[in-house]
């Protein structure tokens, strides 16, 4: 199915980079970013995930943040995560950058993971900074409180606020030194994870899109593999071996 040239490549490479967006989530039936019914249709996303808002009424954004990491705890990884899992395996060096919060590649069993965006099942006082799982909290109507008296927040990156530094430092230098790159799932529209597939490539990089559509990037790939991740990624590894 694949070029022959293409596999015997991927066998021999030693670095690899993947950059992972929407796309790959959807394929797990992840819901999009507000609700389809009730309250939430009332208000845009920016409304509620940025900071200002969430100073001013916390209990209603914890409320929908509550609503969103329910309704993903109820999703689970697709084939194309676990081939990425299968992927890491087998590379000495790889490096799985996402776009997405939905805590699914390390359910899989990722490692080597930097997530650009955070991660929904995660949250962080706002104060002391103490990190929560989701577990140790109330998932009400709410927002919690830490013990040392601070709201806490999701560890998510919201509207107006910037990549944390030393991530996004990690994914440019994995960007510039591996030998292959994959961009699965994700439109290469939003900077400056958009950045990424271009810094691999003028680094000499082969890059690789698996997307069902044509991308802003197609036009500079070295192969586009058309069709979803969880389709694609398990052919691929098949055919090569692993």
């Amino acid at each position: 199915m694949f070029d022959s040239g293409l596999i015997a490549y991927l066998k021999k490479a030693l670095k690899v980079a993947v950059l992972t967006g929407a796309g790959v989530s959807a394929e797990s039936g992840v819901p999009t970013f507000r609700g389809k019914e009730g309250l939430w249709k009332k208000f845009k996303p920016e409304e509620l995930a940025n900071f200002d808002s969430f100073m001013k009424n916390p209990d209603i954004v914890w409320e929908w943040y509550a609503f969103r990491k329910k309704m993903m705890s109820e999703v689970h990884p697709n084939p194309g995560h676990h081939s990425l899992v299968k992927m890491e395996e087998y590379y000495p060096d790889f490096t799985l950058i996402t776009q997405n919060i939905d805590n699914l590649h390390r359910i899989a069993g990722s490692k080597n993971i930097l997530e650009l965006h955070g991660n929904i099942r995660r949250n962080y006082c706002l104060d002391c900074g103490r990190q929560y799982d989701d577990e140790q909290l109330q998932m009400g109507k709410t927002a919690p409180r830490c013990e040392c008296g601070g709201l806490i927040r999701p560890d998510v990156v919201w509207f107006g606020e910037m990549l944390p530094q030393d991530i996004l430092n990690a994914a440019f230098r994995a960007a510039e030194e591996c030998e292959v790159f994959f961009s699965l799932g994700t439109s290469a529209l939003v900077s400056p994870a958009s950045m990424l597939p271009m810094i691999a490539k003028t680094a000499n990089a082969l890059l690789i899109e698996i997307n069902p559509e044509e991308t802003e990037l197609t036009k500079a790939v070295d192969h586009h593999l058309q069709g979803p991740s969880g389709e694609i990624l398990p052919q691929l590894i098949q055919e090569m071996g692993i």
